[in-house]
């Protein structure tokens, strides 16, 4: 919960501004929580309990500007509250402080290490995640967890997020037809989940080799002399 003295009258999301005008500077910025995004849309598509935002202000405050992550989930609030979707992420509206955010560092420094820490410390946000591609000397992932007010880093990739009962990592595959360092959700055997497009191809291959199994068997049926018998189904 929100620790502020917050004014009596607040406004509410849709009086709000929707975005701080800032640019995303690099593209990854949007499709690495896209790709996270888009696997949980599948792997939670019968929940409605959960938010995964991509650049969207959080308010914390009617009077400050929002805090702007690359991505943030919440539980425990409504996915969507009409059909008009969130503009923006309001702590006083929503009640639930975003369990886990997401920073995609960029070639312009943008306080990620610093400012941002502290600022996500405040508000009470568990995880927080920093993903740096560019670094040499210490891993690309950091996975920082709220202990007693302070973060700490966690060791591994991926790291297990029992409060969340997801692992998040990162190693190298194709999304958007690139073929780099994604980070992705993992289970808490280490498994990687699959993108969209993986589990399309996995289901196209599963059919696959459903058939051939049927013409294999059609084949040893004749070979016996035995006709299958062929059902037209609709």
């Amino acid at each position: 919960m929100l620790e502020y003295n917050l004014p009596r009258y607040l406004p509410s999301a849709e009086e709000l501004p929707d975005s701080d005008e800032t640019p995303v500077d690099n593209e990854l910025q949007e499709l690495i929580p896209g790709l996270l995004k888009a696997i949980l849309l599948i792997l939670w598509s019968e929940r409605m309990d959960w938010l995964f935002a991509i650049d969207m202000g959080i308010y914390y405050h009617p009077d400050k500007p929002p805090i702007v992550p690359d991505g943030f989930l919440s539980l425990g609030v409504e996915r969507f509250y009409d059909e008009e979707l969130r503009p923006s992420y309001v702590l006083w509206d929503e009640n639930v402080v975003p369990i886990f955010v997401l920073e995609v560092v960029s070639p312009n420094y943008r306080k990620e290490y610093t400012t941002k820490l502290d600022e996500y410390a405040v508000l009470g946000v568990l995880y927080y995640v920093i993903y740096s591609s560019r670094r040499r000397r210490k891993p690309h992932l950091e996975v920082h967890k709220l202990v007693n007010g302070k973060y700490e880093l966690q060791e591994g990739n991926p790291v297990w997020l029992p409060e969340i009962g997801l692992g998040i990592g990162c190693e190298r595959g194709n999304y958007c037809g690139v073929t780099r360092e994604w980070m992705y959700w993992y289970d808490e055997q280490g498994q990687r989940y699959l993108t969209p497009a993986e589990q399309v191809k996995q289901e196209v291959q599963r059919a696959q080799q459903a058939e051939e199994r049927v013409q294999q068997l059609t084949e040893q049926l004749r070979a016996l002399g035995i006709e299958p018998e062929v059902r037209i189904v609709g």
